[in-house]
C-alpha cells in the first residue's frame, strides 16, 4: 500500500515555557532541560479533538487533487482525548467528506495509535474491503490536561495530522508503505499505572515517567532494528527517523542506541509538546517535501499502557 500524502493542522495559540513559571514555578531551562520542550500549541475555545480532524483531513485533500474524497471508502481515526466518544472523530471526518455508507472507525491505544490506525486499514485493504483510505491522527490534551501538575502538566500540546493512503500506487511520488510492526506490552513493569486519563477523575496523570522513559527507550530502539534488520537496511541508508515525539531526551537516546546521525531524527517537541499519537505523523507532514526518490524512512512510536510499533516508508 501506498502514502499519497500527509498533512497537518495545529492550533494557532503558542503556550511558553513562561507561563508554567507563572503558574507554578517551574523554571524554563528544567523543562528544556528535562523534556526539550520550549514551547506548544493549545485549542482554541471551540476547537477540539473532530475539528482539528477536519482541518488536517481538509489541509490534506486541498494538497492532493488526484485523491478525490468521494473515492474514499475507509477512515480510521486515533485519539486518547476524544471531544466525543459518540460522533467520534472519525465520523466527524466522513461526515465533514460527506461520504455515505462506508467504513467508519475509531481507535485508542494511546500515542501508538498511528501505527495502529495504518494496520488497520493494512488489513481491510488485505480482505478487499477497501482500497483508499484516510487516517487520522488527533490529539486535544489540554482539555483533559492539569496544568497545575507539575510532573507532567507543562508536557501537553495539541494538534492533527492526516494521511492519505491508498492500495495500489495513485502518483510517482508516493511512498511505499514496506511494513508496519506493532505490538503490545502491558504485562511490562508499571504499563497499568505510569499514565491514566480517567475523564471521571483527575484527567492525564504520569506518576511514573522515568518508567515510560525506560520502556520507550527499549521498545522503539528494538522495533526500528527489527525493521532495519528484516529489510537489510544499514542505519547509514536511513533518511530519516521520526519517533514519537514524547520527550527530547527518549528521541536523542533511541538514536544514539541505533547509531544514527542525530541531524536525520525528526524533531518537533521542542516548538509543540508532546501531541500524543498525532506527533509524528505531524514530523512527517513536516519533512515530506524534502523526501526524493530512494529515500527512507521509518516512524517508531511507543505509548502509555506500553503499546509500540514501527513503519517503513520508502520513496
Amino acid at each position: 500500500m501506498y502514502l499519497h500524502h500527509v498533512a497537518s493542522y495545529l492550533p494557532e495559540a503558542v503556550v511558553t515555557n513562561a507561563h508554567f513559571t507563572r503558574l507554578n514555578g517551574l523554571a524554563s531551562e528544567w523543562i528544556i532541560e528535562r523534556t526539550g520542550i520550549q514551547e506548544r500549541r493549545k485549542a482554541a475555545p471551540g476547537e477540539n479533538a473532530n475539528t482539528m480532524a477536519i482541518a488536517a483531513t481538509r489541509a490534506a485533500f486541498a494538497a492532493a487533487p488526484a485523491f478525490a474524497s468521494d473515492s474514499v471508502d475507509l477512515i480510521v481515526v486515533g485519539t486518547y482525548t476524544p471531544h466525543d466518544t459518540i460522533f467520534t472523530a472519525a465520523h466527524a471526518v466522513q461526515r465533514d467528506l460527506n461520504v455515505n455508507e462506508i467504513p467508519t472507525v475509531s481507535i485508542s491505544s494511546a500515542c501508538s495509535s498511528l501505527l495502529n490506525a495504518v494496520e488497520i486499514v493494512e488489513g481491510y485493504f488485505a480482505m478487499g474491503k477497501a482500497t483508499r483510505a484516510v487516517v487520522v491522527v488527533t490529539e486535544h490534551n489540554t482539555a483533559y490536561n492539569n496544568e497545575e501538575d507539575t510532573m507532567a502538566g507543562h508536557l501537553w500540546g495539541d494538534g492533527a495530522a492526516a494521511l492519505l493512503i491508498s492500495k495500489e500506487r495513485i502518483a510517482p511520488g508516493d511512498l511505499r508503505i514496506a511494513e508496519v510492526v506493532t505490538g503490545g506490552a502491558a504485562p511490562v513493569s508499571k504499563a497499568d499505572e505510569s499514565v491514566t486519563l480517567k475523564p471521571v477523575e483527575r484527567g492525564i496523570v504520569m506518576p511514573f515517567g522515568r518508567d515510560v522513559f525506560q520502556q520507550a527507550c527499549i521498545y522503539m530502539a528494538k522495533v526500528t532494528q527489527q525493521l532495519l534488520d528484516k529489510h537489510a537496511i544499514a542505519i547509514e541508508q536511513l533518511t530519516y527517523l521520526i519517533p514519537h515525539q514524547a520527550n527530547l531526551r527518549i528521541s536523542k537516546n533511541v538514536t544514539k542506541q541505533l547509531g544514527l546521525d542525530p541531524a536525520r531524527a525528526v524533531s518537533n517537541i521542542e516548538r509543540l509538546g508532546n501531541t500524543g499519537c498525532a506527533g509524528a505523523a505531524i514530523g512527517l507532514a513536516e519533512v515530506w517535501d524534502t523526501l526524493k526518490g530512494g529515500d527512507k524512512v521509518i516512524i517508531t512510536v511507543f505509548g502509555g499502557g506500553y503499546s509500540y510499533g514501527a513503519m517503513l516508508l520508502e520513496k
